[in-house]
């Protein structure tokens, strides 16, 4: 597999998207979204994703230059309407205006819908975690098509349902919790299937409901688990109240709308640190907390205690030195691509 550089693989990204229809602010929202998700090492959200994105402009299902606007709004909420734009840069807009409703009204929340996928969530908590505030994010894909079962259950109902929360600190790493509520998410299927690899047991169940490691088996009719195990009824539980904070409180529904547009209906809040307490000592706290944690005793076979975060962030500093591996499948993909939108000077070789 090619080990690319980031600021490569952003000019690579951002020149296909501007490409295929999206404007400079856009491709770059995207284009940075993407190649920050392959630092942290999430890569399920990274630059294999940007052929699906581009398959969605063809599609008509991402509308590039869609111009976001507020529906209704008090001095601390907001409903946003996306109009089919790309999540990352309508999600980011949003965030940020939420932010400012808070550094006034000292808390805030938005909902966002009608916008394209919003990429890795964490994006959008650490914006306010580096004002100071804590952000938290959710997120549910409207009624486009599901992929996770509900707990016991062997059809897709739910979404992976995501929550972020980012919390401001002395800490050298952001803070931040950023979990799908199923067992994994998606991409992390599509990434093994183009690896060759196979999947842990208790990922997925095929259509029969039976469980399997093999990836391919979650097509056409498989369906993700709820985090948990032999717990999944807290994943599970957990995906009910993101697709009410998400699906309903923003009008988006449940269920499948027979269209299959991929809608990512969005949550955001966000807390003023020194409403409560001044800002320092409580970053100093949570640092003091975060190492707290660090020093408990191990267990066997553990490799360390690690704060929320902070296995991201170390991956980050690693793969911002020795660069990000791409999947040869991915990298094929993006090559095509560029061939045919009649890009031969992209940096490529």
């Amino acid at each position: 597999m090619p080990i690319i550089q980031a600021d490569r693989l952003r000019r690579i990204s951002a020149a296909l998207l501007k490409a295929a229809g999206a404007s400079d602010e856009e491709a770059s929202a995207v284009a940075v979204g993407c190649v920050n998700a392959n630092l942290a090492g999430h890569d399920s959200h990274g630059i294999i994703a940007v052929p699906t994105y581009i398959d969605r402009i063809k599609a008509g299902h991402i509308v590039p230059g869609a111009k976001w606007t507020i529906v209704q709004e008090s001095p601390t909420t907001t409903v946003i309407d996306g109009h089919w734009g790309f999540g990352f840069h309508v999600n980011a807009k949003a965030m940020a205006l939420t932010i400012e409703k808070a550094k006034t009204a000292n808390v805030a929340a938005c909902t966002v819908f009608r916008q394209s996928h919003v990429g890795r969530l964490a994006a959008y908590p650490m914006m306010a975690m580096r004002e100071g505030m804590i952000g938290l994010a959710t997120a549910d894909s409207g009624r486009s098509p599901k992929h996770v079962a509900p707990f016991g259950g062997r059809e897709a109902r739910l979404g992976t349902n995501p929550i972020s929360i980012a919390v401001p600190s002395d800490l050298p790493g952001p803070l931040c919790l950023d979990m799908a509520t199923s067992a994994v998410a998606v991409g992390k299927l599509t990434l093994a299937q183009a690896r060759g690899e196979k999947i842990p047991l208790g990922w997925i169940v095929d259509s029969e409901g039976k469980h399997t490691t093999d990836p391919a088996r979650f097509r056409p009719s498989g369906a993700l688990l709820p985090l948990g195990g032999t717990e999944g009824y807290k994943g599970s539980g957990l995906a009910v109240i993101v697709e009410i904070l998400c699906g309903l409180l923003t009008g988006l529904g449940f269920g499948v709308e027979p269209s299959g547009r991929h809608n990512d209906g969005c949550f955001l809040a966000v807390f003023k640190v020194d409403a409560f307490r001044p800002l320092g000592e409580f970053k100093r706290e949570v640092a003091d907390f975060a190492r707290y944690l660090k020093e408990t005793p191990l267990s066997e076979g553990s490799t360390g205690v690690f704060y929320p975060g902070e296995v991201e962030y170390l991956r980050e500093q690693e793969r911002r030195r020795s660069g990000i591996e791409i999947e040869d499948a991915t990298w094929k993909k993006l090559r095509t691509l560029a061939a045919e939108l009649k890009l031969p000077d992209v940096d490529f070789d």
